[in-house]
């Protein structure tokens, strides 16, 4: 299924704002008044508990989060509790599942291998991990992944690291898993690592690609933004 990908890099956003913008392009997607996008946030240190979260999957108590500037969320996706921060690449493809058959399983297996095939033209060796979603070198997890549907659009999507703290994993069991440890492309490749804008480009051109998208349209903030504020005029309107 032929289409196009809008791309915004969102620069600086806090995860609520992340959230109250997949929601309102959620919405949008599945009424027609926007086509696919991939927005790239950056966030600052956040927990979020997906919906498989264990009791025992957090390592400190609110307290010391909050001593520690790090908020925790609850989310829809899939998946345990996973980190976010500076030097890592987020992204969120906000995709109608039509174009995979609207089989999540497929979905989730063609975001791990736009991951793994951009590793590759690093020289990174990244693999599946049977029975464990997510990107991994070795026993080393890289990439963590964690989706939602609604309406049968996808929402929420993948966290790579390239050159992040890696301590922010140290108040969790990350994504549930006991005694994984977290890698990261800077680790793995040391001076020769990639920027977070270079790696953000070799990751889009291969989840277009996987997703069988024929175009990749860039977009500013702005641009989403204003979106966003007429879709919800319109529905003003029409209510």
């Amino acid at each position: 299924m032929p289409g196009r990908l809008t791309v915004c890099a969102l620069g600086a956003t806090s995860y609520r704002e992340g959230l109250a913008l997949q929601d309102a392009l959620v919405h949008a997607r599945a009424a027609g008044d926007t086509g696919d996008w991939l927005v790239y946030p950056d966030h600052p240190p956040v927990l979020t508990a997906g919906r498989s979260t264990g009791a025992d999957s957090l390592l400190v108590d609110r307290a010391t989060l909050e001593r520690l500037g790090v908020e925790l969320f609850e989310v829809p996706r899939g998946g345990d509790v996973t980190w976010h921060g500076p030097g890592q690449l987020v992204g969120y493809p906000i995709v109608g599942l039509d174009r995979v058959g609207r089989d999540l399983h497929k979905y989730l297996r063609l975001i791990e291998e736009a991951l793994i095939r951009a590793m590759a033209r690093y020289g990174i060796v990244a693999a599946r991990s049977e029975g464990r979603t997510g990107v991994w070198v070795g026993e080393r997890k890289l990439a963590s992944i964690g989706v939602a549907v609604r309406r049968w659009v996808g929402y929420h999507g993948f966290a790579l690291n390239v050159c992040p703290d890696l301590a922010g994993f140290s108040l969790i069991h990350p994504c549930g898993l006991k005694g994984v440890e977290m890698t990261s492309m800077a680790e793995l490749l040391g001076p020769a690592a990639p920027t977070l804008e270079e790696v953000r480009e070799v990751v889009t051109q291969e989840l277009a690609s996987q997703l069988g998208f024929e175009q990749v349209t860039p977009a500013a903030p702005e641009t989403l933004h204003a979106l966003l504020r007429d879709a919800s005029r319109a529905e003003d309107i029409a209510t």
